[in-house]
Protein backbone atom coordinates (compact mmCIF):
# COMPACT_ATOMS: atom_id res chain seq x y z
CA UNK A 1 0.00 0.00 0.00
CA UNK A 2 2.62 2.82 0.96
CA UNK A 3 4.11 1.99 -2.75
CA UNK A 4 0.88 2.41 -4.49
CA UNK A 5 0.47 6.16 -1.98
CA UNK A 6 4.18 6.87 -3.44
CA UNK A 7 3.29 6.38 -7.14
CA UNK A 8 -0.11 8.39 -6.58
CA UNK A 9 1.31 11.32 -5.04
CA UNK A 10 4.49 11.67 -6.69
CA UNK A 11 2.58 11.50 -10.04
CA UNK A 12 0.43 14.24 -8.86
CA UNK A 13 3.54 16.53 -7.77
CA UNK A 14 5.31 15.98 -10.66
CA UNK A 15 3.00 17.20 -12.97
CA UNK A 16 1.99 20.07 -10.57
CA UNK A 17 5.72 21.66 -10.88
CA UNK A 18 6.68 20.49 -14.21
CA UNK A 19 3.30 22.65 -15.86
CA UNK A 20 4.27 25.60 -14.98
CA UNK A 21 8.00 24.87 -17.16
CA UNK A 22 6.61 23.36 -19.98
CA UNK A 23 3.68 25.86 -20.40
CA UNK A 24 5.49 28.58 -21.37
CA UNK A 25 8.08 26.63 -23.17
CA UNK A 26 5.49 25.46 -25.67
CA UNK A 27 4.05 28.54 -25.95
CA UNK A 28 7.31 29.99 -26.53
CA UNK A 29 8.08 27.45 -29.02
CA UNK A 30 4.86 28.10 -30.74
CA UNK A 31 3.44 24.91 -29.98
CA UNK A 32 -0.16 25.74 -30.28
CA UNK A 33 -3.34 23.85 -30.82
CA UNK A 34 -4.79 24.21 -34.54
CA UNK A 35 -8.60 24.02 -34.43
CA UNK A 36 -10.90 22.60 -36.55
CA UNK A 37 -12.90 25.42 -38.35
CA UNK A 38 -16.01 23.09 -38.68
CA UNK A 39 -16.58 22.13 -35.06
CA UNK A 40 -18.51 24.11 -32.79
CA UNK A 41 -17.88 27.99 -32.76
CA UNK A 42 -16.79 28.34 -29.18
CA UNK A 43 -13.60 26.25 -29.86
CA UNK A 44 -12.56 28.77 -32.03
CA UNK A 45 -11.08 30.92 -29.06
CA UNK A 46 -8.72 27.88 -28.08
CA UNK A 47 -6.36 28.28 -31.33
CA UNK A 48 -2.87 28.68 -30.12
CA UNK A 49 -3.72 26.90 -27.23
CA UNK A 50 -0.36 25.27 -26.01
CA UNK A 51 -0.37 21.20 -27.09
CA UNK A 52 1.76 18.44 -26.73
CA UNK A 53 0.87 17.83 -22.65
CA UNK A 54 0.88 14.33 -22.86
CA UNK A 55 4.93 14.96 -22.10
CA UNK A 56 3.57 15.54 -18.42
CA UNK A 57 2.57 11.93 -18.71
CA UNK A 58 5.96 10.30 -19.59
CA UNK A 59 7.68 12.81 -16.80
CA UNK A 60 5.09 12.15 -14.16
CA UNK A 61 4.87 8.07 -14.59
CA UNK A 62 8.69 7.73 -14.97
CA UNK A 63 9.43 9.57 -11.94
CA UNK A 64 6.43 7.71 -9.90
CA UNK A 65 7.60 4.34 -10.83
CA UNK A 66 11.58 5.37 -10.13
CA UNK A 67 10.52 6.54 -6.52
CA UNK A 68 8.80 3.81 -5.75
CA UNK A 69 11.56 1.92 -6.38
CA UNK A 70 10.02 -1.23 -8.43
CA UNK A 71 11.93 -2.11 -11.37
CA UNK A 72 10.33 -5.39 -12.35
CA UNK A 73 9.75 -6.21 -16.19
CA UNK A 74 6.02 -6.25 -15.88
CA UNK A 75 6.42 -2.12 -14.52
CA UNK A 76 9.21 -1.43 -17.40
CA UNK A 77 7.18 -2.99 -20.13
CA UNK A 78 4.15 -1.26 -18.79
CA UNK A 79 5.57 2.62 -19.23
CA UNK A 80 7.65 1.53 -22.28
CA UNK A 81 4.25 0.06 -24.28
CA UNK A 82 2.44 3.78 -23.06
CA UNK A 83 5.82 5.90 -24.35
CA UNK A 84 5.89 3.58 -27.50
CA UNK A 85 2.18 5.12 -28.16
CA UNK A 86 3.14 8.32 -26.55
CA UNK A 87 5.91 8.86 -29.13
CA UNK A 88 3.55 7.67 -32.39
CA UNK A 89 0.92 10.49 -31.14
CA UNK A 90 4.62 12.91 -30.66
CA UNK A 91 5.21 12.36 -33.98
CA UNK A 92 1.44 13.46 -35.41
CA UNK A 93 1.84 16.47 -32.87
CA UNK A 94 5.06 17.77 -34.48
CA UNK A 95 4.15 17.21 -37.99
CA UNK A 96 0.74 19.13 -37.26
CA UNK A 97 2.41 22.13 -35.52
CA UNK A 98 5.61 22.27 -37.02
CA UNK A 99 5.36 21.19 -40.66
CA UNK A 100 1.87 22.84 -40.65
CA UNK A 101 0.14 19.55 -42.25
CA UNK A 102 -3.08 20.01 -40.42
CA UNK A 103 -3.66 15.96 -40.29
CA UNK A 104 -0.42 15.21 -38.93
CA UNK A 105 0.48 12.07 -39.70
CA UNK A 106 -1.33 9.50 -42.64
CA UNK A 107 -3.79 7.73 -41.02
CA UNK A 108 -1.82 4.33 -42.44
CA UNK A 109 1.58 5.42 -40.73
CA UNK A 110 0.00 5.69 -37.14
CA UNK A 111 -2.18 2.51 -37.64
CA UNK A 112 0.94 0.64 -38.72
CA UNK A 113 3.30 2.08 -35.91
CA UNK A 114 0.29 1.25 -33.80
CA UNK A 115 0.24 -2.07 -34.76
CA UNK A 116 3.56 -2.63 -34.28
CA UNK A 117 4.08 -1.35 -30.87
CA UNK A 118 0.72 -3.47 -29.65
CA UNK A 119 2.39 -6.73 -31.43
CA UNK A 120 5.78 -6.13 -29.34
CA UNK A 121 4.24 -5.42 -26.13
CA UNK A 122 1.48 -8.73 -26.50
CA UNK A 123 4.66 -10.29 -27.18
CA UNK A 124 6.03 -9.82 -24.27
CA UNK A 125 3.25 -10.39 -22.21
CA UNK A 126 2.72 -13.76 -23.97
CA UNK A 127 6.13 -14.77 -23.66
CA UNK A 128 8.30 -13.07 -21.13
CA UNK A 129 5.60 -12.62 -18.77
CA UNK A 130 2.99 -15.73 -18.93
CA UNK A 131 -0.07 -13.79 -19.70
CA UNK A 132 -1.41 -16.56 -21.19
CA UNK A 133 -4.61 -16.61 -23.14
CA UNK A 134 -7.31 -16.61 -21.29
CA UNK A 135 -9.79 -13.51 -20.78
CA UNK A 136 -11.99 -13.05 -17.98
CA UNK A 137 -15.98 -13.25 -18.07
CA UNK A 138 -17.58 -10.24 -15.97
CA UNK A 139 -19.28 -11.62 -13.18
CA UNK A 140 -18.06 -15.11 -13.48
CA UNK A 141 -15.26 -16.79 -12.26
CA UNK A 142 -14.61 -18.30 -15.48
CA UNK A 143 -11.87 -17.52 -18.03
CA UNK A 144 -12.26 -18.73 -21.69
CA UNK A 145 -9.33 -20.00 -23.14
CA UNK A 146 -8.58 -18.13 -26.59
CA UNK A 147 -6.11 -19.78 -27.47
CA UNK A 148 -4.52 -19.11 -31.14
CA UNK A 149 -7.04 -16.45 -31.74
CA UNK A 150 -6.38 -14.61 -28.85
CA UNK A 151 -3.06 -12.61 -29.97
CA UNK A 152 -5.74 -11.34 -32.47
CA UNK A 153 -8.38 -10.44 -30.10
CA UNK A 154 -5.66 -8.69 -27.87
CA UNK A 155 -4.63 -6.29 -30.62
CA UNK A 156 -7.93 -5.60 -31.69
CA UNK A 157 -8.12 -4.52 -28.09
CA UNK A 158 -4.92 -2.84 -27.40
CA UNK A 159 -5.83 -0.44 -31.18
CA UNK A 160 -8.73 0.11 -30.25
CA UNK A 161 -8.69 1.31 -26.85
CA UNK A 162 -5.98 3.63 -27.99
CA UNK A 163 -8.18 5.38 -30.57
CA UNK A 164 -10.93 5.23 -28.48
CA UNK A 165 -9.06 7.52 -26.08
CA UNK A 166 -8.07 9.78 -28.92
CA UNK A 167 -11.50 10.15 -29.98
CA UNK A 168 -12.59 11.31 -26.67
CA UNK A 169 -9.80 13.59 -26.29
CA UNK A 170 -11.63 16.57 -28.08
CA UNK A 171 -13.07 19.09 -24.76
CA UNK A 172 -11.17 20.97 -22.25
CA UNK A 173 -10.20 17.61 -19.27
CA UNK A 174 -12.87 15.02 -20.66
CA UNK A 175 -10.18 12.51 -21.62
CA UNK A 176 -7.91 13.18 -18.48
CA UNK A 177 -11.15 13.17 -16.41
CA UNK A 178 -12.71 9.81 -18.05
CA UNK A 179 -9.20 7.79 -17.93
CA UNK A 180 -8.48 9.05 -14.10
CA UNK A 181 -11.77 7.16 -12.77
CA UNK A 182 -10.41 3.86 -15.70
CA UNK A 183 -7.32 3.85 -13.94
CA UNK A 184 -8.72 4.26 -10.57
CA UNK A 185 -11.08 1.23 -11.53
CA UNK A 186 -7.88 -1.09 -12.17
CA UNK A 187 -6.27 0.24 -8.63
CA UNK A 188 -9.11 -1.45 -7.27
CA UNK A 189 -9.22 -4.23 -9.20
CA UNK A 190 -5.46 -4.82 -9.05
CA UNK A 191 -5.27 -4.49 -5.26
CA UNK A 192 -7.76 -6.75 -4.40
CA UNK A 193 -6.42 -9.61 -6.81
CA UNK A 194 -2.91 -9.23 -5.16
CA UNK A 195 -1.77 -7.40 -8.42
CA UNK A 196 1.32 -5.43 -6.73
CA UNK A 197 3.48 -3.72 -9.90
CA UNK A 198 -0.52 -3.53 -11.91
CA UNK A 199 -1.32 -1.53 -8.50
CA UNK A 200 1.41 0.84 -8.38
CA UNK A 201 1.16 1.52 -12.35
CA UNK A 202 -2.55 2.08 -11.98
CA UNK A 203 -1.64 4.41 -8.81
CA UNK A 204 1.03 6.21 -11.15
CA UNK A 205 -1.18 6.97 -14.27
CA UNK A 206 -4.15 7.83 -11.77
CA UNK A 207 -2.00 10.68 -10.37
CA UNK A 208 -0.61 11.53 -13.93
CA UNK A 209 -4.65 12.31 -15.08
CA UNK A 210 -5.11 14.36 -11.97
CA UNK A 211 -2.49 16.62 -11.66
CA UNK A 212 -2.41 17.34 -15.94
CA UNK A 213 -6.59 17.88 -15.03
CA UNK A 214 -5.64 21.15 -12.72
CA UNK A 215 -3.97 22.90 -16.24
CA UNK A 216 -6.66 21.11 -18.42
CA UNK A 217 -9.76 21.88 -16.81
CA UNK A 218 -12.00 24.56 -18.51
CA UNK A 219 -10.44 26.58 -19.70
CA UNK A 220 -7.66 24.89 -20.54
CA UNK A 221 -4.24 25.71 -20.05
CA UNK A 222 -2.67 23.10 -21.84
CA UNK A 223 -3.70 20.21 -24.30
CA UNK A 224 -2.26 16.30 -24.16
CA UNK A 225 -2.55 16.35 -27.73
CA UNK A 226 -2.16 12.88 -29.91
CA UNK A 227 1.18 12.93 -27.30
CA UNK A 228 -0.99 12.49 -24.53
CA UNK A 229 -4.22 10.82 -25.72
CA UNK A 230 -2.28 7.81 -27.58
CA UNK A 231 -0.22 7.38 -24.37
CA UNK A 232 -3.06 6.97 -21.91
CA UNK A 233 -5.03 4.89 -24.23
CA UNK A 234 -2.31 2.45 -24.57
CA UNK A 235 -2.13 2.31 -20.77
CA UNK A 236 -5.46 1.22 -20.45
CA UNK A 237 -5.61 -0.79 -22.94
CA UNK A 238 -2.40 -2.47 -21.31
CA UNK A 239 -3.61 -2.75 -18.41
CA UNK A 240 -7.00 -4.54 -19.62
CA UNK A 241 -4.81 -6.77 -21.16
CA UNK A 242 -2.50 -7.77 -18.35
CA UNK A 243 -5.61 -7.64 -16.04
CA UNK A 244 -7.12 -10.35 -18.70
CA UNK A 245 -10.33 -8.07 -18.08
CA UNK A 246 -10.48 -6.91 -22.36
CA UNK A 247 -14.18 -7.72 -22.31
CA UNK A 248 -14.88 -5.74 -18.62
CA UNK A 249 -13.22 -3.27 -20.47
CA UNK A 250 -16.33 -2.79 -22.33
CA UNK A 251 -17.79 -1.33 -19.00
CA UNK A 252 -14.98 0.33 -17.22
CA UNK A 253 -14.20 2.13 -20.41
CA UNK A 254 -17.55 3.06 -21.37
CA UNK A 255 -17.45 6.18 -22.28
CA UNK A 256 -14.38 5.19 -24.63
CA UNK A 257 -16.70 3.01 -26.71
CA UNK A 258 -18.91 5.23 -26.70
CA UNK A 259 -17.18 7.87 -28.06
CA UNK A 260 -15.38 5.73 -31.24
CA UNK A 261 -19.17 3.79 -31.86
CA UNK A 262 -20.18 7.33 -32.40
CA UNK A 263 -17.69 8.13 -34.86
CA UNK A 264 -18.41 4.65 -36.38
CA UNK A 265 -22.18 4.98 -36.64
CA UNK A 266 -21.94 8.20 -37.86
CA UNK A 267 -19.93 7.42 -41.09
CA UNK A 268 -21.81 4.26 -41.83
CA UNK A 269 -25.13 6.74 -41.71
CA UNK A 270 -23.56 8.99 -43.62
CA UNK A 271 -22.73 6.71 -46.39
CA UNK A 272 -25.93 4.97 -45.95
CA UNK A 273 -28.11 7.60 -46.80
CA UNK A 274 -26.33 9.54 -48.88
CA UNK A 275 -24.63 12.58 -46.81
CA UNK A 276 -27.44 12.89 -44.04
CA UNK A 277 -26.00 12.88 -40.53
CA UNK A 278 -26.86 10.68 -37.39
CA UNK A 279 -25.43 12.89 -34.88
CA UNK A 280 -25.14 17.09 -35.04
CA UNK A 281 -21.31 15.87 -35.20
CA UNK A 282 -19.22 13.55 -34.25
CA UNK A 283 -17.16 12.35 -31.80
CA UNK A 284 -20.62 12.46 -29.08
CA UNK A 285 -19.76 15.08 -27.03
CA UNK A 286 -20.09 17.54 -29.96
CA UNK A 287 -23.50 16.30 -30.46
CA UNK A 288 -24.27 17.56 -27.02
CA UNK A 289 -22.17 20.83 -27.60
CA UNK A 290 -24.33 21.46 -30.53
CA UNK A 291 -27.50 20.55 -28.82
CA UNK A 292 -26.65 23.66 -26.69
CA UNK A 293 -24.74 22.19 -24.10
CA UNK A 294 -21.71 24.01 -22.55
CA UNK A 295 -18.46 22.13 -22.45
CA UNK A 296 -18.33 22.30 -18.67
CA UNK A 297 -21.40 20.21 -18.66
CA UNK A 298 -21.10 17.66 -21.08
CA UNK A 299 -17.75 16.85 -19.50
CA UNK A 300 -19.26 16.67 -15.82
CA UNK A 301 -21.74 15.00 -17.05
CA UNK A 302 -19.17 12.67 -18.87
CA UNK A 303 -17.19 12.11 -15.84
CA UNK A 304 -20.50 11.27 -13.67
CA UNK A 305 -21.12 8.55 -16.29
CA UNK A 306 -17.09 7.40 -16.36
CA UNK A 307 -17.23 7.51 -12.38
CA UNK A 308 -20.87 5.03 -12.31
CA UNK A 309 -19.41 2.72 -14.95
CA UNK A 310 -16.21 2.52 -12.63
CA UNK A 311 -18.02 1.82 -9.59
CA UNK A 312 -20.16 -0.85 -11.53
CA UNK A 313 -17.33 -2.72 -12.87
CA UNK A 314 -15.36 -3.04 -9.87
CA UNK A 315 -18.38 -4.50 -8.48
CA UNK A 316 -19.39 -6.48 -11.28
CA UNK A 317 -15.24 -7.89 -10.92
CA UNK A 318 -14.91 -8.29 -7.54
Amino acid sequence: MPNVFIALFSAVIVCLLSGPFLIPFLRKLKFGQHVRTDGPRAHLQKAGTPTMGGLMFFLSLLVSLLLVGEYSLRLQILFLTTLGFGLIGFCDDFIKIIMKRPLGLKAGQKIIGQIIIASVFIYMALVHLERGTEILVPGTSVYLNLGWFYPCFALFVLVGTVNAVNLTDGLDGLAAGVTAFTALGYLLISKAWGLPEVSVFSAALLGSCLGFLFFNQHPARIFMGDTGSLALGGAVGALAILTKTEVLLLVLGGIYVVEALSVILQVLYFKITGGQRLFLMAPLHHHFELKGWSEQQVVFTFWAVAALLALGAVMLIL
